[in-house]
């Protein structure tokens, strides 16, 4: 019998037009799996995907019906709720990467002990990072108290991992600061938390971020400093790492301005400041150009050097203690439905949300 789902999506063009599209889900056919989505976490990072959609091939993972639509994807867990597939078994649970819907369909490949891929064709060929869906029951992060969490955080901390990996495996380019924008976003709190707690003595962690974030940036413990937007002249001395959360152009240039050849490397991660990002126009900024860090290619990398199982167990290691502490400064905020789901968008892309909220979401 099919079920009757809904959907959420935006105008690929124009991030604030939305509506919420209902869709029959036929049950599983052999070598298919119906999975009914329980929630998933909304953050900045999610409307990066949808501003990048194009450049980086998001809207590919999940198609919309209809042309110039798109279908933003975010982490979250689902349960299996009909299978055609033996290895799949109903009542399963998976965190994964699925979009702002009620079920998604697909189609299990590599199944093994920890995870399967979703060998859907038209996600062929994009990041297998993405299409792997991790069951619970053998997730090492995994704690059902933590679920919350691990939807906010877990893809973001990694991206964090991977970043404080690949600066310490080039010795920070010589710098001794590292000096992240938007330093309130969950992604810029991660990797704070981890070169404090790894790094420190090697490098200073500087958070950029506006009058309005800087007392919850500093009430972190993970910065050794916090400044405001509007004041750039208090920027420690170089050489300086700047690691950019914010995506925002004239930021990105007003620092280049700032520490021109003191500005020992420059890396692109998000864009949180979405309405000003500036995805280009990096090739007269002084200092060095702005590279665009993609996590699945150092996790490509370390997959090789570590295997899958030595980077699932030091990602653990550094996850679990990280969450603890998390767990006592976040309050999760759960919206339901598609008004719910709706009003949560946009309080994120008005850029209203409260860094110290996490908003958990279903359809």
């Amino acid at each position: 019998m099919e079920i009757q789902s809904q959907a959420f999506e935006v105008r690929r063009d124009q991030l604030a037009e939305t509506r919420i599209v209902s869709e029959a889900m036929p049950p599983a056919e052999p070598g298919e799996a119906l999975l009914r989505i329980d929630a998933f976490a909304l953050t900045a990072n999610n409307i990066t995907y949808g501003v990048t959609g194009d450049m980086i091939g998001y809207w590919q993972f999940f198609p919309a019906a209809e042309s110039g639509w798109g279908r933003i994807p975010v982490w979250g867990f689902a349960d299996v709720v009909s299978s055609g597939i033996d290895e799949v078994a109903e009542g399963e649970r998976f965190y994964g990467y699925f979009p702002m819907a009620g079920h998604l369909l697909v189609q299990p490949t590599a199944v093994g002990d920890r995870s399967f891929t979703d060998g859907a064709a038209h996600r062929a060929q994009l990041p297998a990072v993405y299409n792997q869906y991790q069951r619970c029951a053998a997730d090492p992060l995994y704690r059902s108290e933590h679920e919350a969490l691990l939807m906010l955080f877990r893809p973001l901390f990694t991206t964090g991992f991977f970043i404080d990996d690949f600066l310490a495996e080039n010795d920070f380019f010589g710098a001794g600061t590292v000096l992240l924008s938007s330093a309130s976003s969950k992604t810029a709190v991660g990797l704070a938390w981890l070169l404090h707690r790894a790094r420190k003595g090697r490098v200073r962690v500087v958070g950029l971020t506006s009058p309005g974030n800087r007392d919850f940036v500093e009430s972190l413990g993970c910065y050794d400093a916090a400044v405001t937007y509007d004041k750039l002249g208090a920027l420690p001395e170089g050489p300086v790492v700047f690691v950019d959360m914010a995506g925002s152009g004239e930021l990105r240039a007003s620092i280049h301005r700032h520490y021109a050849d003191d500005l020992a490397y420059s890396c692109s991660v998000g864009v949180t400041h979405w309405e000003s990002a500036a995805l280009g126009g990096n090739d007269d900024l002084p200092g060095p150009k702005p590279e665009l860090f993609f996590a699945p290619t150092q996790v490509a990398r370390r997959n090789e050097d570590w295997g899958p199982a030595g980077v699932a167990e030091r990602l653990a290691a550094a996850w679990t203690p990280f969450a603890d502490e998390a767990a006592g400064w976040l309050t999760v905020r759960r919206e339901q439905g598609p008004d719910g789901v709706s009003a949560a968008y946009r309080c994120l892309l008005e850029n209203r949300a409260d860094p110290a909220e996490g908003l958990i979401l279903s359809l």
